[in-house]
């Protein structure tokens, strides 16, 4: 088993350690965030940092890398409060994740996806995304310990795939064909897996759906 401690990470070549730390925490959600300027110019950047706040009011967050060069998603969001997840399928991990390029165009036309306009809310949505969220900003939060900026939006709409929604709230993502990452460039297709009962002192879950992985 390897034992790393902290004062040995310093040292490490860059990319070593940038993979080691970003892969770590484990599978994370994975999404395009599609935004637009004051000028209407739209954008669209693939993003692994986005993690649930709560449910009442529902609030999701989004990490945003430190500002120190010019971060076309935060700044949109300040600029006009919208902003959408899309979430990334097979048909076109590809050309989500070659939204990482910096591009001086938008994305959107540049890696040949196609932007698609709700009615509600101002920010582009990505119409090849099955399971679309759109959310308005709530909260701008930098964070001291390096630098980088918590945004937290409110769940304005969601679009879901018919026969996606279960009759308890609960969303089939490996239906909808979600697909998850970990670290930077790894890309997983979502599998059925269990789900358990509520957990209760003295007696262990029970396993809910009849056919588990």
């Amino acid at each position: 088993m390897h034992h790393i401690l902290s004062d040995a990470l310093p040292g490490m070549e860059t990319r070593y350690r940038t993979n080691l730390i970003n892969s770590l925490s484990g599978f994370k959600s994975l999404n395009l965030v599609g935004t637009h300027s004051s000028t209407k110019q739209t954008n669209l950047a693939v993003f692994s940092q986005v993690f649930h706040i709560g449910a009442d009011p529902a609030l999701l967050g989004l990490l945003v890398r430190p500002h120190t060069v010019p971060r076309h998603t935060l700044e949109n969001i300040q600029e006009t409060g919208d902003f959408t997840l899309n979430h990334i399928r097979e048909e076109f991990m590809l050309q989500a994740h070659h939204t990482s390029a910096r591009w001086e165009e938008s994305e959107f036309s540049a890696c040949h996806l196609t932007p698609w306009y709700s009615g509600h809310l101002s920010a582009p949505y990505v119409a090849e995304a099955n399971v679309r969220i759109g959310l308005r900003l709530q909260e701008t939060t930098p964070l001291a310990c390096n630098n980088t900026v918590l945004l937290i939006g409110s769940v304005e709409e969601i679009w879901l795939p018919t026969g996606c929604l279960l009759a308890d709230g609960f969303v089939d993502l490996q239906k909808a064909g979600s697909l998850t990452c970990s670290g930077l460039d790894s890309y997983h297709k979502v599998y059925k897996g269990m789900r358990l009962s509520y957990a209760k002192p003295h007696a262990l879950p029970k396993v809910l759906n009849q056919n588990p992985l």
